[in-house]
C-alpha cells in the first residue's frame, strides 16, 4: 500500500533529522514516525519527552503536538502522570480482525482495479510487487523491512486505482501498525510472498477480474498464514 507514512519518503522519516518547513510539528511527526516504523522505538517502550527535545533540539510545543496526532493514530498510548509509550504490539484478536477485513476488502478491490490498468499502472504495481527485484537476483539480499514497505505500496496502489478512497484509507492506517508487527517476526523476503505477487500482477495483466480477485484472497489467506506461528 503507498502509504505515505509506510513509503518514508521524506528525508525527515529516513535520518530521524529535523527538517525546518512550514510545519515544524510535522515534521517532529515524521521524525517519531520513522522511529517507530523501523524499530528504534519498539512496541510498549517508553518515549520521554526530554529526551525528544534534546535529539531533534526543538522545543517541547512541537514535540507534544507530534505525540497526539500519533496518540489519534493509535501509535503511542499516552497515561496519567506516567507519560508516553509507544503503542503495545497487536493482540492475537486484533490480528485475526485485520484479515478478516482485508479479507471482505481487497479482494473485490483488486478485481475492481483490473478494468482501470493500463501500461503505466501495471509497470508501476510490477516495479511495487517486488518482481523486478527477484528477476536481477536481489531477493536473496532483499531485507524484509524493505520489501514490507514495497508490498505497502503494491497493496495501496490496487486500493488506488480501484477508485474507492475510503476503502483506501481503512486498510492504510491498519496497515501501519502490521507494519510494526511484521517487522518484529519476519526479517526476509519469503519467496511464496513473491509468488503471490506475480499470480496477481498475471490476473492483471490478462485482464482477468474474477482471478485477480482469487489471486488476492489467496495471498492474503497465505500471508496469514505464514505469520500466525508468531502467537505460538
Amino acid at each position: 500500500m503507498e502509504n505515505p507514512d509506510l513509503t518514508v519518503e521524506t528525508e525527515a522519516r529516513s535520518s530521524g533529522r529535523i527538517q525546518r518547513a512550514n510545519s515544524l510539528a510535522g515534521d517532529v511527526y515524521e521524525a517519531i514516525f520513522a522511529q517507530l516504523m523501523s524499530l528504534k522505538i519498539p512496541p510498549g517502550s517508553r518515549i520521554t519527552v526530554d529526551n525528544l527535545v534534546r535529539e531533534f533540539d526543538v522545543s517541547h510545543t512541537p514535540i507534544r503536538e507530534a505525540l497526539g496526532r500519533l496518540e489519534g493514530e493509535g501509535l503511542v498510548v499516552k497515561t496519567h502522570l506516567i507519560g508516553y509509550r509507544a503503542a503495545p504490539q497487536i493482540t492475537r484478536r486484533r490480528f485475526d480482525e485485520l484479515y478478516e477485513l482485508r479479507l471482505l476488502l481487497e479482494p473485490a478491490a483488486a478485481a475492481k482495479a483490473t478494468a482501470a490498468l493500463d501500461g503505466e499502472r501495471l509497470a508501476a504495481l510490477r516495479e511495487a510487487a517486488g518482481v523486478m527485484a527477484r528477476r536481477v537476483g536481489k531477493d536473496e539480499s532483499l531485507r524484509y523491512s524493505n520489501f514490507a514497505r514495497q508490498d505497502a505500496i503494491f497493496h495501496d496502489k490496487i486500493m488506488e486505482f480501484a477508485q474507492n478512497e475510503l476503502i483506501r484509507e481503512t486498510l492504510n492506517h491498519q496497515h501501519t501498525h502490521f507494519h510494526i508487527f511484521r517487522l518484529m517476526y519476519h526479517s526476509r523476503v519469503t519467496e511464496e510472498a513473491l509468488d503471490e505477487h506475480e499470480a496477481i500482477l498475471a490476473a492483471f495483466a490478462a485482464g482477468d477480474a474474477h482471478a485477480a480477485e482469487k489471486a488476492m484472497r489467496v495471498h492474503i489467506e497465505n500471508s496469514r498464514n505464514r505469520l500466525l506461528p508468531a502467537f505460538e
